[in-house]
């Protein structure tokens, strides 16, 4: 149960002094590494996409009912219109308009009409999934190739490049800094009043929950999987909680400020106690994931990779929580694409209150 925190003003990387409130040095390492890019541009870019979240509601609202979506690209926000009229008012509010044809409304409609069929098992398990891609102005239903997609739509795009089928990270019990439940190991989200999120489908039944040192360490108090991927644990036994996103004993925590939720193409980081520190890029909002298990709604897909046991680890963008690994396909060698349960859904849903430093 022994945490090293970060709680020092800055943190000093080579030559640079970085303040606290911009990024931890774990996820600065992380993003020059999985990025291919130097520290300072690493920098540069955490620091635009803290802005373009603190200006994304504003230009929304500046876009009103011809907002498109919006997405972090070139250095800055970038925000859909389907109405020339709108176009000063959100470059205005500090974002690059784009004109588009279709409605961030009317994707989501579409969107949700997929959902539906496949609430009604209308929807082929050779469909990995389905998602609103802004950037795109389309609804693109990913596919394995001969997958039968009658019934669906005729105006979403189909992709079945790349596509494999998704599944979610839990793991059998094997050693490591997890959290065991049953015969699972899973990895911590992030730290609420009076216990931590993490992966619904990390619940096995067994509602104990047990530390990385095997000693008793809470329960669950409640799950959803599939349709959700959310849990919560109520930590006791001598367990606390902090502010940090764990390091896993290889790099310094990370401080958790906030969760400003990132758009499209906004960097962001995870944190599992199987491969440690990844990085990537937001992808895409209000994905479907089709599993085996069933689909689950409302996620969020990143270029990110995962593997067993990273299930409900922590995802980050600079210093904001985003939310919890579930699932996706691939690994931390060849690559893959893993979805997260947003945070701000979870902190909803069961009352939460997110622990902050």
């Amino acid at each position: 149960m022994l945490l090293r925190i970060v709680s020092v003003s800055a943190i000093v990387l080579s030559t640079i002094t970085i303040p606290a409130a911009a990024a931890s040095a774990e996820v600065v390492d992380a993003m020059s590494r999985d990025f291919g890019i130097s520290t300072a541009q690493a920098l540069t870019r955490i620091r635009q996409e803290k802005v373009a979240l603190k200006i994304a509601p504003a230009a929304q609202e500046a876009a009103a009912d011809a907002y498109g979506g919006s997405w972090f690209a070139d250095g800055g926000l970038q925000v859909a219109v389907t109405d020339p009229a709108k176009l000063d008012a959100v470059k205005a509010a500090g974002a690059q308009p784009v004109l588009r044809t279709k409605s961030f409304a009317s994707l989501t409609a579409t969107k949700n009409g997929i959902d539906r069929l496949s609430k009604a098992g209308a929807v082929s398990k050779d469909v990995a999934g389905w998602r609103v891609d802004v950037q795109r102005g389309a609804v693109v239903v990913d596919a394995l190739p001969g997958a039968d997609l009658s019934g669906l739509p005729k105006d979403v795009v189909v992709n079945t490049a790349g596509v494999q089928k998704p599944q979610t990270f839990a793991a059998g019990t094997v050693g490591g800094d997890p959290f065991y439940t049953g015969n699972v190991r899973c990895s911590i989200g992030f730290s609420v009043q009076g216990g931590y999120v993490t992966a619904g489908h990390c619940n096995v039944g067994a509602w104990n929950v047990y530390g990385w040192d095997r000693s008793w360490q809470g329960e669950f108090v409640g799950s959803s999987f599939p349709t959700n991927d959310y849990g919560w644990v109520r930590t006791g036994g001598g367990w606390w909680n902090v502010a940090v996103v764990l390091g896993w004993g290889q790099v310094s925590d990370a401080l958790v400020r906030g969760s400003w939720e990132a758009p499209p193409g906004t960097s962001v980081c995870r944190s599992g106690s199987t491969s440690h520190w990844h990085c990537g890029v937001v992808q895409g909002r209000n994905e479907t994931v089709n599993y085996q298990q069933g689909a689950v709604y409302e996620m969020v897909g990143t270029s990110v990779c995962a593997e067993p046991g990273d299930s409900g680890g922590s995802f980050i963008t600079g210093d904001q929580a985003q939310g919890v690994t579930s699932g996706g396909y691939g690994n931390c060698s060849s690559g893959g694409r893993t979805w997260f349960q947003p945070v701000n859904e979870i902190l909803r849903v069961y009352g939460l209150r997110l622990l902050t430093a």
